[in-house]
């Protein structure tokens, strides 16, 4: 069950680490994706200016609202922009100071715990009215490995990091099996709700609904997570999401055109973004040698041979099976824009890859792009000898290697150079 947990407030972490392996979508673009489930949450506007910001807050009138910095991490109100501002979220007073506010932080980029410090652009902000909680809970819908399907995880410990509740009070969680084609039961959810605590039968109610149509949501849209933190009980007796995040699977893309038209590739890193319009599995991460491999099993065990040898690999590259001479020189190109590349080792296993085709992409590659970059290559399997033979009539300073640990050995130690 603690694992469950992990998992649920990983998967936008995971999304953050680079490759859209789980989709995820913005505040205000969930808030709407709750809406049309009739799941209530505190009215929201998003503005993309600080003119809109200023009209948007003229609706919440008197009593003021929160402007929230619509950027794809956690962590948002206790992050720092690159401008000086504190924090993410802030109460307003009046359309002026959400102008005002909204000025500083659209353009500008937000760095918390979850972005690293390169931090993420903020191109839109969301205005929500104030709504005051009474109580925060913690609810999720995720799939877990333990029950073979979906479970609702529950607390009444809301508003905090749902590991460090989990780890110091596993009584205080409570997982919910769901049966995939039924879904949740009244009955069950009104049980569920009773046991965190909601206070009344019309809460409980509005609690056991949300949980419902949560999962609907889940099932219909492919979601891979739905956490919601803090759902809250207001003090007019009212329950209410606060704050959602979803995550969505890539691999049900084809059906979900309307979620996936929400992707916003702003917050990705542009070299992923390329590698996967090129289709290559590509994640960009802190190292100095660039890695070229075909299979993602490949490629993991020739990260782990650099970092064995004392190097760190400056990405997760898999050329994938059906890689063309065309490709090989697009991932060449992704490489080279990373000015902490100091080597490359390309680790080819020609099984259903041939050799002869990475041979003629690289040659291609060194020749177009006027590579200056130490560039070490192993190559075995389907076409291996010819594949050597071009690299040796290319002339070109191509570094050749049999065996895996001296070639990994050599890259590091040219990287160090």
């Amino acid at each position: 069950m603690l694992a469950s947990l992990r998992k649920a407030g990983s998967l936008t972490r995971f999304a953050s680490v680079g490759q859209r392996r789980f989709l995820s979508i913005h505040e205000y673009q969930s808030v709407k994706l709750l809406n049309s489930y009739g799941i209530p949450t505190p009215k929201s506007i998003p503005a993309r200016s600080p003119e809109e910001a200023f009209d948007a807050a003229k609706q919440f009138g008197a009593n003021g609202c929160v402007i929230k910095a619509q950027v794809l991490a956690g962590g948002r109100g206790k992050g720092k922009f690159d401008n000086g501002l504190q924090g993410g979220v802030h109460k307003v007073e009046s359309p002026e100071q959400a102008k005002d506010l909204a000025s500083k932080m659209l353009g500008a980029k937000l760095i918390t715990k979850q972005t690293g410090a390169a931090g993420r652009v903020c191109n839109a902000v969301m205005l929500a009215e104030r709504r005051d909680p009474s109580h925060e809970y913690y609810v999720a819908v995720l799939n877990d490995r333990g029950t073979g399907g979906p479970v609702l995880v529950a607390s009444a410990q809301g508003g905090m990091n749902i590991e460090e509740v989990a780890a110091k009070d596993p009584n205080a969680i409570f997982t919910t099996p769901i049966d995939f084609e039924k879904g949740l039961s009244k009955p069950v959810a009104q049980d569920l709700a009773k046991k965190l605590g909601f206070k009344g039968e019309d809460a409980q109610e509005e609690a056991a609904s949300i949980f419902i149509n949560l999962y609907k949501i889940f099932k219909d849209k492919d979601a891979t997570q739905i956490e919601i933190n803090p759902l809250a009980e207001t003090s007019d007796g009212h329950v209410l999401c606060m704050d959602a995040k979803f995550g969505f699977d890539d691999n049900a893309e084809f059906r979900q055109k309307d979620i996936f038209a929400l992707r916003d590739i702003t917050q990705e890193e542009p070299s992923e973004v390329e590698a996967q319009k090129a289709n290559l599995n590509f994640i960009k991460l802190d190292g100095n040698i660039g890695c070229l491999v075909n299979g993602a099993g490949l490629a993991m065990a020739t990260m782990d041979v650099l970092a064995l040898h004392g190097g760190n690999p400056a990405n997760f590259l898999d050329v994938g099976g059906g890689a063309t001479p065309e490709t090989v020189k697009k991932a060449f190109e992704i490489l080279l824009r990373d000015p902490k590349v100091k080597s490359i080792f390309i680790n080819i296993f020609g099984g259903i890859m041939r050799c002869d085709y990475i041979a003629e992409g690289v040659i291609k590659a060194t020749k177009e792009l006027s590579l200056k970059i130490p560039l070490v290559v192993r190559l075995k399997g389907t076409k291996e000898a010819e594949a050597k033979q071009m690299i040796r009539d290319s002339g070109l300073k191509i570094i050749p290697f049999d065996g895996l640990d001296e070639a990994a050995e050599r890259a590091v130690e040219l990287a160090h150079a």
